[in-house]
């Protein structure tokens, strides 16, 4: 206690920053949010008259093991619990962070998202795109032997898949966790619920132009395994003019930004850097969607970004889906359509072609 959380503390507050991976003040409002939530957290005393450990004993256990990636019996020597009561501590604070944060800092972008989204794309040269995907391998040290095949792939040992996507602050706008690692991108795309929202018809309309060509369905920056989708853009593996070369060159800059989230990620959170040690796949779930919350709320806590004011005068509209009664039922003649409309090649290399001229227009002159 007097070394963080006296009011003369022993280490300040940038000594904390480092080693809580967040500041005093986020660490604090944790923490009281997570004892309103579950009282097992808080501070009191048995029948005999004992103090319980306090909320921040149980919570710089749980912060040491996320953001060191040490075992239960290693923190006994600072934090005075045992491996077992610890262990519990742990799996209940990724569990209450994931029900307390997860519906806010898991969330699909909403319509203000997006125009922040929007705003930033276009003058970044790529109107319409709101965030880059591509999926990291997590090792399972402990995976089952029954198991081993499935999830070995191009690594050679059993991996567990996380596709993501990221926007240019690398907030993690989508995780989709517990692919086996045998699959591919490809693979893990057609099992995720990235776009079940555009499917469902229940995503934000949002309308921009590109190069005097209207579209009406944002899209992300993907590496070139993925298939050619209206909702995906790819780089040019063999740029044949100075067009598709700056075309290129820009795409593979801005595809970055998940490279960026997922190095932040493992930087950030040494348990999800190094080998997992936990038996089952719910439980590596709960641990990489609680790093994830965290650190989002980490970004949200922490940055100070003067372009996230919109621009009034780019050209793309965002209208949320209204909710009132609507008596036409979607059938699956819907649904066929908006799926179809999502993995048209036509309208992907349409959408490229017009962003290599927008690009070209913008930059290629100069």
């Amino acid at each position: 206690m007097r070394d963080y959380f006296d009011p003369n503390p022993v280490y300040n507050a940038p000594i904390f920053r480092r080693r809580y991976r967040m500041q005093p003040r986020l660490f604090h409002r944790i923490m009281g949010d997570i004892v309103r939530f579950d009282p097992s957290f808080a501070l009191w005393r048995d029948s005999l008259g004992q103090l319980s450990l306090s909320p921040e004993q149980k919570l710089t256990g749980a912060m040491r093991m996320l953001a060191y990636g040490s075992p239960a019996d290693q923190l006994d020597e600072y934090v005075r619990m045992g491996e077992r009561t610890l262990m519990e501590v742990f799996r209940k604070f990724c569990n209450n962070i994931i029900n307390m944060y997860g519906a806010i800092y898991l969330r699909a972008p909403t319509p203000a998202d997006l125009r922040i989204l929007l705003s930033k794309a276009s003058r970044r040269g790529f109107p319409g795109m709101i965030g880059s995907i591509d999926c990291m391998h997590w090792e399972w040290r402990n995976c089952p032997s029954g198991w081993a095949g499935q999830y070995t792939g191009h690594m050679h040992r059993p991996t567990i898949i996380l596709e993501a996507v990221a926007s240019y602050n690398t907030w993690i706008w989508h995780a989709f966790f517990g692919s086996p690692g045998s699959n591919n991108d490809i693979n893990v795309l057609g099992m995720s619920p990235v776009f079940d929202r555009i499917v469902n018809g229940s995503a934000p309309h949002v309308r921009f132009e590109v190069n005097g060509h209207a579209y009406d369905q944002c899209y992300y920056l993907a590496d070139g395994i993925y298939t050619s989708w209206s909702t995906l853009v790819k780089t040019f593996s063999n740029p044949r003019s100075n067009k598709e070369a700056l075309f290129a060159q820009r795409q593979e800059a801005h595809r970055k930004d998940v490279e960026r989230a997922f190095g932040i990620l493992q930087s950030r959170w040494a348990i999800v850097r190094g080998p997992a040690r936990a038996w089952d796949v719910v439980t590596l779930n709960n641990i990489m969607l609680t790093c994830i919350i965290i650190h989002n709320m980490i970004i949200e806590d922490e940055q100070v970004d003067s372009d996230d004011e919109m621009d009034d005068d780019l050209d793309y509209e965002v209208h949320e889906k209204p909710q009132s009664i609507n008596r036409h039922v979607p059938t699956l003649v819907d649904y066929l359509a908006r799926n179809n409309r999502i993995r048209s090649s036509t309208t992907h290399h349409a959408l490229r072609n017009d962003l290599v001229e927008h690009l070209w227009n913008l930059q290629g002159n100069n």
